[in-house]
């Protein structure tokens, strides 16, 4: 076969002719407020055909959510700008910029923004379907800070029947500085402490 005929046959393969790819631009994306976070969706389940989920965050000082473990989920942190503390199982350490993390499924788990400045992140879920309780969140206002959330907030309808459905099981931490509510933070992913 001529190297002619290839390029014909190359350009009648549907590989080399279909586009498939999933492109997002660059401030655009599904954007909620969720408990006191801001999360953009990049790429979903349904973007991905179930392949992953990609969230572009902002974390505010004190931000992150409370402990949790993704039971049929892989995540991944990718730190753009500042610095979060990550808490792996029982141990924790501090994740800078440039700095990746993977958690494996059945991990407990959680990032908090311990420093003076907001912090940005990328995280990514594997495969894709986590990222869709940030739909529940509350609709972003231009000018003012996303709102802190209390415990009842994680306690919605829809947040207790996706955390059921994808397998998220909220493992809140033991502070003794904290009162006895802690164990009725309720189901859902959020900032701890609220």
């Amino acid at each position: 076969m001529s190297v002619a005929s290839e390029k014909s046959h190359d350009t009648q393969d549907l590989r080399y002719s279909t586009s498939r790819a999933v492109h997002v631009p660059a401030g655009e994306g599904p954007t909620t407020w969720f408990a006191g976070d801001t999360y953009t969706i990049k790429a979903s389940r349904e973007s991905t055909n179930g392949s992953l989920g990609l969230v572009d965050a902002t974390v505010p000082p004190g931000g992150g959510p409370i402990a949790h473990i993704h039971t049929r989920t892989d995540e991944a942190f990718y730190v753009l700008s500042g610095q979060l503390e990550i808490l792996d199982g029982a141990r924790t350490f501090i994740a800078g910029t440039g700095d990746f993390v993977f958690i494996p499924r059945g991990t407990r788990h959680r990032f908090k923004n311990t420093g003076v400045h907001g912090a940005r992140m990328l995280f990514m879920f594997t495969p894709g379907g986590d990222e869709g309780v940030f739909r529940y969140g509350d609709e972003p206002r231009p000018g003012h800070p996303p709102p802190v959330w209390t415990a009842e907030r994680f306690k919605t309808p829809e947040i207790l029947r996706f955390n059921e459905e994808f397998g998220i099981e909220i493992v809140p931490e033991e502070d003794p500085g904290e009162d006895s509510r802690i164990g009725d933070r309720g189901p859902g992913i959020g900032r701890e402490g609220r």
